[in-house]
């Protein structure tokens, strides 16, 4: 599915990337995020009732590595935009367990040394509606249908457990772009939503600066934060990145 997407991104980005026969530029823009991640707390107990709570960043080690994010929107009028995320991510943890785990049903005795998986991509579409439109303040809200492929996994020596969940979640949307000048300025970008069975929150806060009237770099900190409390899963966890990105309009 991953493959599949970034091909069909790609693909699409360099046809619509070429000029209308009038030679007027496009209304898209492509956004290439990249960077460092890592991974603040990760508590997991599944299922919720009869599982073992435990943390995949305490109770075992999750390596920092290096992530990418690919945007491409659509600016159907002034103040209308559609825009499509891909979000992969998939950290990997190793260690020895200071205490036993169950784990879907699967005992990982104390002093097992395992391995650990927490995957957590994301597909999202995402309508804006520009609300603010000033020379130098754009505000944008609008709502994000957001698809979630997640996976906890761990195996050691002859034993192996994995809880897979693919869902459908809805989110709110907000974007703040602050021009102090011709070339720096502000992003801030978040897709949120809160309810009683858990929580979801994607921030970034990033530094702009503009290289020419298409092309733009940033430069900030990105937050995913939230998960879920229910029968059949507990899981929360907050991810960190350390992001860089260049966006080109066309």
């Amino acid at each position: 599915m991953k493959k599949s997407f970034v091909l069909v991104f790609s693909i699409v980005t360099l046809v619509l990337a070429a000029p209308g026969e009038d030679g007027r530029s496009q209304r898209w823009t492509a956004e290439l995020e990249g960077g460092g991640v890592f991974s603040g707390y990760n508590d997991a107990r599944i299922p919720n009732v009869g599982g073992t709570l435990f943390s995949l960043s305490r109770d075992l080690d999750i390596a920092a590595k290096a992530y990418y994010r690919l945007r491409l929107s659509y600016a159907i009028s002034r103040r209308h935009e559609l825009s499509l995320l891909y979000a992969p991510l998939t950290l990997k943890a190793t260690g020895t367990l200071p205490a036993a785990v169950s784990f879907t049903g699967v005992l990982f005795p104390q002093g097992s040394d395992v391995d650990g998986i927490y995957t957590f991509n994301s597909y999202r579409l995402t309508y804006r509606y520009r609300l603010l439109a000033k020379p130098r303040l754009r505000l944008d809200i609008g709502f994000t249908a957001k698809v979630r492929d997640a996976e906890i996994a761990l195996t050691a020596p002859g034993l192996a457990a994995s809880k897979t969940n693919v869902g459908f979640v809805p989110l709110l949307h907000l974007r703040l772009v602050w021009d102090w000048s011709p070339t720096l300025g502000l992003l801030l970008e978040a897709d949120a939503a809160a309810a009683r069975q858990g929580r979801a929150e994607d921030v970034l806060l990033a530094l702009n600066w503009r290289l020419s009237p298409r092309a733009q770099l940033r430069f900030g900190y990105r937050f995913v934060e939230g998960g879920a409390d229910v029968d059949e899963v507990y899981n929360f966890a907050w991810i960190h990145y350390i992001a860089a990105g260049l966006a080109y309009s066309f």
